[in-house]
């Protein structure tokens, strides 16, 4: 793979100093510039930025099923390397990160061999985190 840019993501956020702290505090980003409507941080190398908006009742995720698995659409997050991954789902439990998909290994002996974990923040964002047995694989068929 050649070298990667980084992506800017933006999301809306109905409580932006819980999401400050949960991004912050709990996934360990270090905070940038804000204002009192917006938040950037560097999420593992990539600019995400929390925007206040206030909390509407009709913003439902959709289900994918995934490996037998109920996967939230939408969701974003990182591909990490296996043993940080490993360390980093540990920190989340050691926090109590309330999964919707508790950490597990996906296509277990198969293409694309993966661990995943699936959660949200505090205002329902779905995020995933995800490694490869074998990063090469990343997008084999």
């Amino acid at each position: 793979m050649s070298q990667l840019s980084p992506f800017h993501l933006a999301i809306p956020v109905h409580n932006l100093e819980t999401c400050r702290t949960f991004y912050r505090d709990i996934l360990g980003c270090i905070e940038g510039r804000s204002s009192d409507h917006w938040v950037d941080f560097n999420f593992f190398g990539h600019q995400l930025v929390i925007h206040y908006k206030p909390k509407s009742e009709d913003e439902l995720l959709h289900i994918n099923k995934v490996d037998g698995k109920d996967v939230p659409v939408p969701h974003f997050g990182v591909v990490l390397p296996w043993g940080i991954f490993e360390s980093f789902s540990k920190t989340l439990k050691s926090k109590n990160i309330h999964f919707i998909i508790e950490p597990y290994i996906r296509f277990e002996g198969l293409v694309g061999e993966q661990a995943t974990m699936f959660f949200k923040d505090p205002s329902g964002n779905a995020l995933e985190f995800k490694a490869f047995k074998n990063i090469n694989q990343l997008f084999a068929k």
